[in-house]
Formats: structure tokens, sequence, C-alpha cells
């Protein structure tokens, strides 16, 4: 029944003005806004939507990958648009380096949140 129909996903956001900051202007992506609601136009013609909820509460798993030839780039220019990434240093999880970069298992990976607290990664896959 739904095997042709066109797939996006979505997440929600507390804040719709600081996402479409976040997403349009510290990461550079294609943002559209309707209807109070956010679109996120991605490479490869994928849309993601973000979508207000009073009670948001931050999804605990990554909710978007973006794939970087370097991650050691990535980064660097995400750190310089502000951007902060987080440091794990769990026996039982990931472990980070000191840029914020998971190195020991699987690509190379680095977790950084957006202004609501879902989780995002640059993850290398060159």
């Amino acid at each position: 029944m739904l095997k042709d129909s066109h797939v996006f996903s979505g997440f929600s956001s507390n804040d719709i003005p600081k996402a479409k900051e976040f997403y349009g202007k510290t990461l550079g992506l294609d943002v559209t806004e309707d209807n109070g609601m956010l679109t996120l136009k991605l490479a490869g013609g994928s849309n993601v939507l973000i979508y207000p909820k009073a009670d948001h509460q931050p999804a605990s798993y990554t909710t978007l990958n973006f794939e970087v030839s370097d991650v050691d780039a990535a980064v660097e220019e995400l750190t310089r648009a502000g951007v902060s990434f987080e440091h794990y240093d769990d026996p039982a999880g990931p472990t980070t380096d000191g840029k914020g970069i998971m190195r020991d298992a699987g690509p190379p990976i680095a977790w950084f949140k957006d202004p609501a607290g879902n989780i995002l990664s640059v993850i290398q896959t060159a």
C-alpha cells in the first residue's frame, strides 16, 4: 500500500524560530517555513519536517546523521560556527576524543545538539 509513497521524517522542537536560525544559518541548510513548521530540504531530495510541540522532549537518539568526507574538518567548521560537540566517556557506550569525535568503533562520528536538545551527528563515510 505505501511502497510507492514519498517518505519524509520529522521531529519536534519547542522553539521554531531558534530551530530555523540554527538549521538555516548555523548549519547552512535550505529551510522553509509554512504553517508554523519547518522543512529542511536536504541533499539528494530528502526533506525533514520540524514541527512545534510545547511539551517537547529531546530525542534520546540521533535524529539526523550528516555524511561528510572528513569528520575532523566538519567538526572544526561547525565549531567555528558556534556548534558545541558532545563528549562521551562511558565504558558501556561511545567514547569521544578531545574534539568530540568517536574513533574507536565504526566510522568516525561526532554528535551535537540542536537548540531543542535533539541529537545530530556528522559521520565520515568516505
